[in-house]
């Protein structure tokens, strides 16, 4: 089919070499938005941007349309730990984070909410995640950067399978940052998490559900992975589109649905074989009506 100006539709790709080599592949994909680690992804600290790369990303995305570009924080980021080591690293390195995103034009920051391990309750690792968040932000200008909480698959003390807990987590810290805060939802964490988005009935109650808890307004990015682990295996791992539990029609069915049409759908799906990437992104595309 042609491709809808109006639609979204983006895959997470490499800075490697540059930061603009980003954008390059993503317009080589056929995308028309994207996903990066704006650093390594498993170290704490990163260098700044480079100030010419930043200016010919952000080139290349006002020559080629590419909107909204999107940051994942990096994986160590544990901003609910009560650790006396682990939750100041945490909180220096989604500042880094942010800072990251504000220099290089991101519309938004996606982060994990975090594991609840060694806290009381689930409320009081929320509460912890909240104070972190705001802490980490003190004093920054937002720019055109919004932080995202993403929703996950559930497994053990992980907050974020419920989307309850995404929302709890925006209404302890929105009052207190200046970043507007909204959400991310992944099809493979909210499959495998146990809401059942591949039948027409079960969609409709997930979209009914994030309306009512988030806001549709407020989930401006979908994560578009398919699933290795069955319904409510709380397991994370992602497949290919059409290769999962999810499956082609599922997609079809997520993508089409009308509430969902405004938003950006990132692929993060696995690269196993050559040209999987370009695979996944026409997939996306060839499934849109």
């Amino acid at each position: 089919m042609a491709k809808s100006l109006s639609r979204r539709i983006g895959i997470h790709t490499s800075t490697a070499g540059a930061l603009y080599n980003a954008a390059t592949k993503a317009v080589e994909l056929g995308a028309n938005c994207f996903q990066i680690f704006s650093g390594s992804p498993r170290t704490w600290a990163a260098p700044p941007p480079n100030p010419e790369a930043v200016l010919k990303m952000a080139a290349l995305r006002a020559e080629h349309n590419l909107t909204p570009l999107v940051i994942h924080a990096n994986y160590l980021i544990n901003l609910c730990s009560p650790d006396a080591a682990n939750r100041p690293k945490s909180i220096t390195a989604f500042r880094g984070e942010l800072e990251r995103a504000v220099t290089i034009g991101a519309e938004y920051l996606v982060v994990h909410p975090g594991s609840a391990k060694d806290h009381p309750n689930r409320d009081s690792a929320i509460q912890a995640f909240a104070d972190g968040l705001i802490e980490a932000s003190k004093g920054l200008k937002p720019g055109g950067a919004a932080i995202l909480l993403e929703n996950t698959a559930g497994h053990g003390n992980l907050l974020g399978g419920q989307l309850s807990d995404l929302r709890a987590i925006r209404d302890l810290a929105a009052k207190h940052t200046k970043f507007p805060i909204g959400y991310c939802l992944d099809t493979c964490h909210s499959f495998a998490a146990g809401y059942e988005i591949t039948t027409d009935k079960g969609l409709k109650a997930f979209v009914a559900e994030a309306e009512e808890t988030l806001g549709l307004e407020n989930v401006p990015v979908f994560h578009a992975n398919d699933s290795k682990g069955a319904l409510g295996s709380h397991l994370d791992r992602h497949a290919n589109i059409g290769e999962g539990y999810i499956g082609i029609e599922g997609f079809r069915r997520i993508l089409n649905a009308r509430p969902l049409r405004d938003k950006a759908f990132i692929l993060e799906t696995p690269i196993d074989n050559e040209g999987d990437d370009q695979r996944n992104v026409d997939a996306l595309w060839s499934l849109i009506k």
